[in-house]
């Protein structure tokens, strides 16, 4: 197959954006050094918006080389469904209702485990919360889990070495927490309808093992740091866990949106009015709500966006590469390519393909989800995580070289439970 001008140009493109998520903190010291433009120096550091920026430039380039009809239609091409729900989700989940319920959950058990009270939240966000990703989303899995982080243990001050680990650690387990149903990890959403993949498969070939690594993730990376948590000092309480507690009657109501979005998830007319009304509930009860993120999730909505904008010029390279490794090449190729292009993707590219064997089906998932902790842009919860928690790291960014660094350790756990059990 002979790629268009326009495919090589999203490649190009593609490849330029992935290296701007790598330099993304000389953006961020460009503001320092040139202050009179320290705007757009800012603007480019974002993580969020990098994928955004430089699809607005493919389609520019589509709009310049073959009219502005084309490149119209290009994006009318394009299924946005993904970045609406990850806002919507991300904008309900980190509500006060939502969130001091899930707190308070963690709080009860916490305090069950013989361990120090920073130490045994710190566990139980990493090993329980990504498994309820399996139920309520990934998303909405990875904002609780974040926003707990945030406020319970970040802002009490940690070194950036634990703070990289933890990031790692959840990505990591997020990605592959989601399996034990067919609905909330993308990468498997993507495959099941058309393989036949239900929720008894999940748990029985997929779900079990990626549950055990994900507790040994979590066990690990708290006892690698035992010290230091042990010693850590949460800070003044604030926000969701300080406020008097919510009403049980609309803590529900929060419950029923919440579970009505991720049942329609991909029915942006259903779940968008959804969250319309909830809005108006939101305010209603303004007493009762901290502050709704909607300008992270934008954020995180735009990144997402542009990732789905750039990455439909991948298919004429990634399909045929996927499609010449046997069954156990895929599975660490498929671990690899995650790093460079959503998880969800590559097993999209697969579902095209007819008579898959059973082996090569469960190895490209697998590698998938294993290596969706690598970059921002491996697992399209990522980037709502990072958005969250950026703030507490130095200069406000997240290095993506340490963050890979932070991964791979994690992300062999996963692939030995998928591989060897």
């Amino acid at each position: 197959m002979t790629p268009s001008t326009i495919e090589i140009a999203g490649a190009v493109l593609f490849a330029v954006a992935i290296l701007h998520t790598f330099t993304a903190k000389a953006f961020e010291r460009g503001a320092q050094r040139f202050p009179a433009h320290a705007g757009i120096w800012h603007l480019l550091g974002e993580v969020e918006v990098v994928f955004g920026f430089w699809a607005l430039v493919l389609v520019a380039f589509i709009g310049a080389t073959a009219g502005s009809g084309a490149a119209v239609a290009y994006l009318d091409s394009r299924n946005f469904t993904e970045p609406m729900f990850v806002f919507v989700i991300m904008v309900i989940a980190a509500t006060r209702p939502v969130l001091q319920t899930t707190q308070g959950a963690v709080a009860r058990l916490a305090r069950v485990l013989p361990l120090p009270d920073s130490m045994a939240t710190y566990f139980l966000v990493l090993a329980l919360v990504p498994l309820l990703g399996s139920f309520i989303t990934e998303p909405a899995a990875m904002t609780l889990a974040a926003l707990i982080l945030s406020e319970r243990l970040f802002a009490g001050g940690l070194s950036e070495r634990l703070k990289y680990a933890t990031l790692g650690v959840l990505f990591v387990n997020v990605s592959i927490g989601g399996t034990l149903t067919p609905y909330a990890a993308p990468p498997v959403l993507m495959v099941a309808a058309k393989w036949g993949w239900d929720t008894p498969f999940m748990l029985g070939q997929i779900g079990w093992k990626a549950a055990l690594a994900v507790l040994v993730n979590a066990a690990g990376v708290t006892a690698l740091f035992a010290r230091e948590l042990a010693a850590h000092r949460p800070a003044a309480v604030t926000g969701s866990a300080a406020a008097a507690p919510v009403p049980v009657p609309l803590v529900l109501v929060h419950l029923a949106f919440l579970a009505g979005v991720v049942v329609f998830a991909h029915h942006p007319p259903v779940f968008m009015g959804l969250f319309l009304f909830f809005l108006g509930v939101a305010h209603a009860y303004g007493r009762f709500q901290d502050r709704l993120i909607l300008r992270e999730g934008l954020l995180v909505a735009f990144f997402l966006a542009g990732l789905v904008v750039l990455g439909g010029q991948q298919g004429w390279w990634l399909q045929p590469v996927l499609m010449g490794m046997s069954s156990d090449a895929v599975f660490y190729g498929a671990t690899a390519l995650t790093a460079i292009t959503d998880n969800a993707a590559l097993t999209y590219l697969g579902s095209l393909v007819e008579g898959l064997s059973d082996e090569f089906k469960y190895a490209l998932v697998t590698g998938a989800v294993a290596g969706g902790g690598l970059t921002v842009i491996a697992n399209a919860p990522n980037p709502a995580g990072m958005s969250i928690l950026k703030g507490h790291f130095a200069m406000e960014t997240v290095s993506a070289l340490t963050l890979l660094l932070a991964a791979l350790v994690p992300t062999a756990v996963a692939i030995a439970a998928f591989r060897l059990l």
